[in-house]
């Protein structure tokens, strides 16, 4: 198979730009925050620290009390409720960035071995472009850079002619203890390890089995290296089979009815691949293909596409458009970015720090509706929307749903959509079964009109984010 030739390394100023960006950035961005699953992955951490071990039953609704519970991100909950300890949301904001800050450098020094000037910079700025929706305080940030040294080490073994070296085993369990996406990270290998196979002469290829076989077993076993054992691999294949994806917005199809990154992205690649006649080998080809259908499928995935498709495409495109690296920094000139890169980076974490980050009443942290609530009545349950319910089980309410889908399940997630329609038979029954005597849901939900019409609810509180509506009995 016909491959380009790679350079020496030629980028160490456009990756160490873009890295310092993107962590001064994110530092001061609040989006960050907008999503209501980093409050539960904070209590999940700091249950883990309270009690010594990982979760295997839920300990924070009242819906589901007790019910099995695969917290297959514990490592990352972890890590961000260690953060959050050392210096509060200043310290998840820290965390989160340096993620991405590190898998930016990572990515930009890979793509430089094949691009440089102009290229290099549009290449990494629509990847990191197409990352910015996804860039929230939640794992799947935290494992970016897992991804891009994974994946650059696959294309480095293709390219060098060998296996995947045996140290990075080590980094498929630490994602195997973060995150999910850790099956994507097995299943790469599938295809470069085929590729190397099919490019081997006849006679060469048992060499090529038996340099690649021992790494992906073993790249197996440590993807089992978890506190739910061998059982916990088929977790992410259940989680996907769910039939109740779509009541999720991360799980949506991704949305064409407005310009984004993504589409921005995919015109540019389209247009370049047509006409400079990009030939890419036909199984990366199909890999990139898989890759977009995920991505188009549910819109969570294009982190993904974003990371790989660049470190894939990048030797083919630099051939097509005749393009060569930059002259790599040598000696002091490495040593003066490099100083000039940690200066920078430590000058925006004290800032940071000097003006640490808060939360305030938002769409997913209700904090001024929940404070009108009575200790006593907060004791008791709620029914509470959706998004609301990562903030309630990190105050230590329990909630009649957080966004724990997967331990929910497809049937309560059905019933709880049924609720959400105000269905009045629905809410009787339901809040009968569950003792429900208080709710805190968004301004706009029809279960608020409901209990408007009923005089024994009282609306206790009401602003532009949530309205809490108590039983008159419980009230003090």
């Amino acid at each position: 198979m016909n491959r380009p030739t790679l350079t020496a390394p030629s980028g160490l100023v456009a990756p160490l730009i873009a890295a310092v960006l993107v962590y001064a950035f994110l530092l001061a961005s609040p989006q960050i925050f907008n999503d209501p699953d980093t409050w539960w992955h904070l209590a999940t951490g700091d249950w883990i620290l309270a009690h010594g071990r990982v979760p295997k039953t839920d300990p924070f609704s009242h819906t589901m009390a007790g019910a099995p519970w695969h917290a297959h991100e514990w490592l990352s909950d972890l890590i961000m409720a260690l953060a959050h300890r050392a210096a509060g949301w200043s310290g998840v904001a820290v965390l989160v960035a340096g993620a991405v800050g590190l898998a930016a450098w990572l990515m930009g020094r890979r793509l430089a071995l094949s691009l440089g000037g102009l290229s290099l910079v549009v290449t990494l700025t629509l990847a990191l472009a197409c990352l910015a929706p996804s860039l929230l305080a939640r794992p799947h940030v935290l494992i970016l850079p897992v991804l891009v040294a994974w994946t650059s080490e696959l294309l480095a073994a293709r390219d060098a002619g060998r296996a995947p070296r045996l140290p990075f085993v080590l980094l498929m369990a630490l994602w195997a203890n973060m995150h999910g996406g850790y099956v994507l990270g097995l299943a790469l290998i599938g295809p470069f390890a085929l590729e190397a196979l099919l490019a081997a002469a006849p006679g060469e290829r048992m060499k090529v089995v038996w340099r690649w076989g021992p790494f992906g077993v073993l790249a197996l076993a440590a993807a089992m290296a978890t506190p739910h054992g061998p059982p916990g691999i088929l977790f992410p294949f259940q989680l996907m089979g769910m039939e109740s994806l779509p009541f999720i917005d991360e799980w949506l199809p991704t949305d064409f009815s407005r310009i984004s990154p993504f589409e921005i992205a995919l015109l540019v690649v389209l247009f370049v691949g047509f006409s400079r006649g990009v030939r890419v080998p036909w199984l990366r080809l199909a890999l990139l293909l898989f890759l977009l259908h995920m991505a188009l499928q549910h819109g969570r995935h294009q982190f993904v596409l974003a990371i790989v498709a660049p470190l894939v495409l990048a030797p083919f495109f630099a051939t097509a458009l005749d393009n060569r690296p930059g002259a790599a920094a040598q000696g002091k000139a490495t040593l003066v970015w490099a100083l000039i890169g940690a200066a920078l980076l430590l000058a925006a974490t004290a800032a940071r720090l000097a003006w640490p980050a808060s939360r305030t009443d938002s769409g997913n942290a209700p904090i001024t509706a929940l404070a009108s609530v009575p200790a006593e009545v907060a004791r008791r349950p709620v029914f509470n929307d959706y998004n609301f319910g990562g903030f309630l089980v990190f105050k230590g309410v329990k909630p009649y749903i957080d966004g724990r889908a997967d331990m929910y399940g497809d049937a309560f997630l059905r019933r709880y959509a049924r609720l959400a329609k105000a269905d009045a038979r629905a809410v009787d029954e339901d809040f009968a079964r569950h003792g429900v005597v208080w709710t805190i849901l968004e301004p706009a939900d029809p279960v608020n009109a409901l209990l408007a019409q009923r005089p024994a609810w009282k609306r206790l509180y009401g602003d532009d984010v949530a309205v809490v509506y108590v039983r008159r009995d419980v009230l003090p």
